[in-house]
C-alpha cells in the first residue's frame, strides 16, 4: 500500500485562528477566507466538514493509498505575535491528533511550528513529537521572506538532527518575493516550484545536509528545477565554503512525486535523484482540480521505469523514511 508524503488536512477549529493569521499578517489570501467558489470547495475536502474524510477515506481506499502523512502546506500557524502563533499551532497540532486517533493507521501528522519564534517552536516540537506521537516536521520554504534555512533557525534544526526527524518542506506562496513571478499571475503555477527550488539551494548554501545528516529531508513537487541543474550547480557553484558538491547535497535529499501528472519532469528527477530518493505525495486536494485521486499514482505506474524503481517510489521508501516499515 502507498503512504502519500504530502496531503493536506485543515479542521474546523483552526478555520478562526487561520482567517486571523491572514488578516492580521498580510500573507495570501487562505482558501478558508476566499469567496471564490472553487477556494470554497478546495478548503472543503481538506477540512473536518460533515462528510469529508469518509470522503477522502474512499479516495484513498480507491487509490491503493493506505496512509496519508498531513500537514497544513502553506496554510501554517505564523504570526509576529507570539501568543497567536503558539495558540494556532496548538490547535491545529491538537487537531492532528485527535483525527490521527479516531482513525487509526490511516492518517499520520507533522508537527506545525509557532515560527518565526524559536524557543516556543522548540517546546512545540518537542510536544508534538514526544506527546502527540507526529511523526515529523513541517516548515515552509520561508516565514516573512526569511528563508527558513538563515542562521536563526539553527537551533530546530540541532534539535531534529538529534532526534533524527524527518522534515518536511512546503512552499508558502509567495513566489520567491519577486514581482517577476506574482505581479505576472504565476504566484501558484510556478512560484511554487521556484520556492522549491530555492529551499534546496539554501540548504546546500548553509551545508544543512552534511552538518545535520540526521534530519530526514523531503522537498515537494519532484525538487522544482533542481534535477535539471545538477551539473550546473557543480560546475558554477562548488565554493571552498561547501562541505560537499552540490549534487551530493542535493541527491541527499528526498522528493515527492507531485508532478501534475508530468512523465518527463518524473524521469527527470528519477534520473537525477535515483528512485531510492522518491517518494509518493498527492499535494491532497490541489491535484483533484485536474485529476482523480488514483490518478495522481496511476501516473507513477505508467511511467515507463523499471518495475523494481517503481516498487520502490510507491510502495517502499516512505515507510521506511517514517519507520513504519519497523511498527
Amino acid at each position: 500500500m502507498i503512504v502519500d508524503v504530502h496531503a493536506h488536512y485543515l479542521p474546523g477549529s483552526y478555520r478562526p485562528l487561520l482567517e486571523t493569521l491572514t488578516a492580521v499578517s498580510g500573507r495570501p489570501t487562505t482558501p478558508a477566507a476566499n469567496p471564490m467558489p472553487e477556494a470554497r470547495r478546495i478548503f472543503a475536502a481538506i477540512s473536518d466538514e460533515p462528510g469529508m474524510l469518509d470522503q477522502r477515506s474512499d479516495m484513498m481506499d480507491d487509490a491503493g493509498v493506505e496512509r496519508q502523512i498531513l500537514s497544513p502546506g502553506s496554510m501554517a500557524p505564523y504570526a509576529t505575535e507570539l501568543r497567536l502563533a503558539v495558540e494556532a499551532a496548538r490547535v491545529l497540532n491538537d487537531s492532528y491528533r485527535e483525527l490521527v486517533d479516531s482513525r487509526p493507521g490511516r492518517f499520520s501528522s507533522l508537527v506545525s511550528l509557532p515560527l518565526p519564534h524559536i524557543d516556543a517552536s522548540l517546546e512545540e516540537m518537542r510536544r508534538g513529537l514526544d506527546e502527540l506521537g507526529m511523526v515529523g516536521v513541517a516548515l515552509s520554504c520561508s516565514v516573512f521572506n526569511r528563508s527558513t534555512v538563515e542562521e536563526e533557525f539553527e537551533p530546530l534544526y540541532e534539535e531534529m538532527n538529534a532526534r533524527g526527524t524527518t522534515l518536511f518542506f512546503h512552499p508558502c506562496q509567495n513566489g520567491i518575493c519577486s514581482p517577476f513571478i506574482t505581479d505576472y499571475g504565476f504566484t501558484t503555477a510556478a512560484g511554487a516550484s521556484l520556492e522549491d527550488t530555492a529551499v534546496v539551494l539554501h540548504l546546500i548554501k548553509r551545508n544543512i545536509p552534511v552538518r545535520y545528516p540526521n534530519i530526514k529531508i523531503v522537498i515537494p513537487h519532484l525538487g522544482g528545477m533542481i534535477p535539471m541543474q545538477l551539473a550546473r550547480l557543480d560546475g558554477q557553484a562548488s565554493t571552498p565554503d561547501l562541505l560537499s558538491t552540490p549534487s551530493a547535497m542535493a541527491r541527499s535529499l528526498y522528493y515527492d512525486t507531485v508532478g501534475w501528472g508530468s512523465q518527463a519532469a518524473l524521469r527527470c528527477a528519477w534520473e537525477a535523484f535515483g528512485a531510492d530518493h522518491l517518494v509518493p505525495g498527492s499535494d491532497f486536494s490541489a491535484l483533484l482540480a485536474v485529476e482523480t485521486y488514483k490518478r495522481t499514482f496511476e501516473y507513477i505506474q505508467e511511467s515507463g521505469l523499471p518495475d523494481k524503481d517503481i516498487e520502490k517510489v510507491l510502495y517502499r521508501n516512505a515507510p521506511a523514511l517514517f519507520d513504519f516499515d519497523k511498527a
